[in-house]
Parts: C-alpha cells; structure tokens; sequence
C-alpha cells in the first residue's frame, strides 16, 4: 500500500507524518505512534494495517526535533544504540504536544468524521497513555508501554477509553512496574489491561526477537474492536 506524507505545522516548526488510506469513506483517523525507531517499515506497516481496517492511520515524526526522518530497525547493535540515544534525547512533554497537533488536524479533516484515536508500542505505548491523559483522544491503546509507572498520578485525568497491552516478560517493564501499573489502573471506569503471560516486550512487533504471532493476533484483534466501539 502505497503511503502519502502529511506535513503538520505547530509553533517550532513543521514535522511530516506517514498516511495511510484506507480504500473506501474511513470509519474514523488513528495516530500510530512509534517505537524508538522512529518512522520505520514497522510503524509504516502499523498504519497501512489499520487503513485496511478502515481507519485514515497517520504516524507523525516524532524525532523530527532531534533528528527528522529517521527510519532504522532493530537488526543491529549500532541502530539500537542510535535509538537508545534519541529516546534518551526526546522530549516527552514536546512529543505529545506534537501527537496532539496532529490529532487536531485529523479531527478538521472531514473523513475522520471528527472522531480520532490513538496507538503506540514501546515509547509510543507510553505516549498513548500520555495521550490519554493529556490530549482529547476518543480512544488510546498502548502496547508494551515503557516508563507508564512513572506517570501513573495522571489516570484521575483520564476521561475517555484507554486500553493497554502489557507484556508479562517485559525485559523493558520489570514484575514491580507491571504490578504498579495493574494496581493503579485496574479499576478505572475508563481503562482495560490485558496481560499475555509468557510475552516479552515488542511481542507484537513482526519480524523482531520476541514476535509472538498468536499474541500479536489476540492483542490486534483486541485494538480493532476497542477503535470499532469507541470511534466507529
């Protein structure tokens, strides 16, 4: 599926983002949040997979302050250590300002219908939450999200749907985060967890180490109904 670049502009400055359409009158947009890899085949292959669902998918560029474009994989040792140091240069407050720019221009585009969600992996699970709690998404869903423990005293913000994918074997996300995590959110009216016992991190990342397709499937089909009831 061939994608289209959108460029959006904010008060620092323009940063481009990957489309995806889907083939008819989308149900709604979603934002595809990155992993630490930035704007790669693998988020590319997020949003063309949800376009085939029926959702106008767009990933922005969010490392476009440190370094824009960038696109590496998790095949070697030297693109890991590039992406450890651009996630230790990010700045997270200035991403979701960057993710809710973009979701101001899909909920103005007429085939979002207005309505606009969310999802992330890795990084990107944490700043789905972020969205969440700091953003108007009509929807959230964060896979494997790293440092989510630390931000936990924004859920009393939360006021739309959030769901989280959270990995048992988290090399990321140690047993004391995950139980932090479960025991803060757990019971919020607005939020839904689902543990994959046996998953470690980016079990639902393809091609990467720790791919679990039956959990990937279970985990996706889980985001297509979430995104089906919350935004259409």
């Amino acid at each position: 599926m061939a994608g289209k670049t959108l460029t959006i502009s904010t008060p620092d400055g323009s940063f481009n983002a990957y489309v995806a359409e889907p083939a008819g009158q989308p149900r709604a947009a979603v934002v595809a949040i990155q992993e630490i890899f930035g704007v790669n085949e693998t988020m590319r292959g997020v949003c063309d997979w949800l376009a085939s669902e029926g959702y106008l998918a767009v990933a922005p560029d969010l490392f476009w302050r440190i370094e824009p474009g960038v696109d590496i994989t998790d095949k070697s040792e030297a693109e890991w250590k590039k992406a450890f140091s651009l996630m230790t240069a990010f700045d997270v407050d200035k991403g979701i300002q960057d993710i809710a720019a973009t979701i101001k221009v899909l909920r103005a585009d007429p085939r979002s219908k207005g309505k606009v969600g969310a999802v992330g992996y890795c990084l990107g699970g944490r700043l789905a939450y972020l969205t969440a709690t700091r953003t108007d998404a009509d929807a959230s869903v964060g896979y494997y999200g790293v440092g989510i423990d630390n931000y936990l005293a924004e859920a009393e913000k939360l006021a739309r749907p959030l769901m989280l994918h959270i990995a048992e074997e988290d090399g990321f996300v140690n047993k004391e985060a995950q139980a932090r995590i479960v025991a803060a959110l757990k019971d919020h009216p607005q939020v839904t967890l689902h543990s994959y016992p046996g998953c470690d991190h980016a079990f639902a990342r393809p091609g990467g180490q720790h791919y679990d397709a039956a959990a990937a499937e279970k985990a996706n089909a889980r985001t297509l109904s979430f995104f089906k009831k919350a935004l259409g």
